[in-house]
């Protein structure tokens, strides 16, 4: 017998989303899983008890048949929303093209934003909980990742205010500020390049590295990432939960020592002391 049910965006293979259906799976909950893409979540397809979906997060046609298909399987109710979708970015902000910009904000915060009002009747309904992977990037001020990093800390902001907002409705808010994993592979940035003209030409290559996840920095297994989170979401835990490589350092770091030690930090194998030297 199902636990209940579960709805989670961005289930792509080799990401968090399909790591997290898998567990869920496992724990006896009926998974509602989804991407963009029905293709691109090969890994899950033949797990029971779990249905694909077809959702993009910024189209309003894909979140209402989606709340659809959630509602008739599951006489109206949710126990789970995990807002996992999400697109990465790096640009130097000087280089940014605005409308790139405004185009993540619609998948890292107005699509979780509307799939959440979407669903918020089925949770009511369950007395569930909704949950929003955000980012260690949104308390680090790291070089080329600032409207990645602006866009998910806006998420977790929304998500707190959620958590108050949902109360009186029996409805727990929960967000999971997340390091990096070793399986959100970076291979769509193979052809990334800054605008011509570009101040930040003499590094381009260490910022295109940092795009392709070759920075050298920490990373978790998705599954043993998911294990955890799944975990603490099934016990109730609600505010906000730390997890992935670098989680716990970021966390002391960012509530106790001085920004500029964190600042040098971040700038290490960024190239911006190359830039520097050039700029003496």
């Amino acid at each position: 017998m199902s636990k209940g049910s579960v709805l989670i965006t961005g289930c792509s293979d080799g990401g968090a989303g399909s790591a997290m259906t898998a567990v869920f799976q496992r724990e006896g909950y009926r998974v509602f899983a989804s991407s963009r893409n029905l293709n691109t979540m090969s890994k899950i397809e033949n797990l029971p008890n779990v249905k694909l979906i077809q959702l993009d997060v910024t189209k309003k046609e894909d979140i209402r048949a989606a709340a659809d298909t959630v509602h008739q399987e599951t006489d109206g109710t949710l126990k789970f929303l995990i807002n996992c979708a999400a697109r990465n970015h790096f640009m130097p902000l000087l280089d940014e093209d605005i409308e790139a910009g405004k185009a993540l904000y619609e998948t890292n915060v107005w699509g979780p934003l509307a799939v959440t009002q979407a669903f918020t009747p089925l949770l009511i309904k369950a007395k569930g909980t909704v949950v929003f992977i955000t980012s260690l990037s949104g308390y680090l001020n790291v070089p080329y990742q600032g409207t990645f990093a602006a866009s998910k800390r806006s998420e977790e902001i929304m998500a707190e205010t959620l958590r108050l907002e949902l109360a009186p409705f029996h409805v727990k808010v929960l967000s999971v500020v997340t390091g990096a994993l070793k399986t959100m592979g970076q291979t769509h940035f193979d052809d990334w390049k800054l605008p011509e003209g570009s101040m930040y030409a003499p590094v381009e290559s260490t910022i295109r590295d940092r795009a392709r996840g070759q920075e050298g920095a920490p990373r978790m297994e998705a599954a043993d990432y998911a294990s955890r989170v799944v975990s603490e979401i099934i016990k109730g835990k609600t505010g906000k939960f730390w997890y992935g490589a670098s989680a716990g350092a970021v966390k002391f770091g960012t509530e106790w020592l001085p920004s500029s030690l964190m600042d040098s930090g971040v700038q290490i194998k960024t190239g911006l002391d190359v830039l520097a030297k050039q700029n003496k």
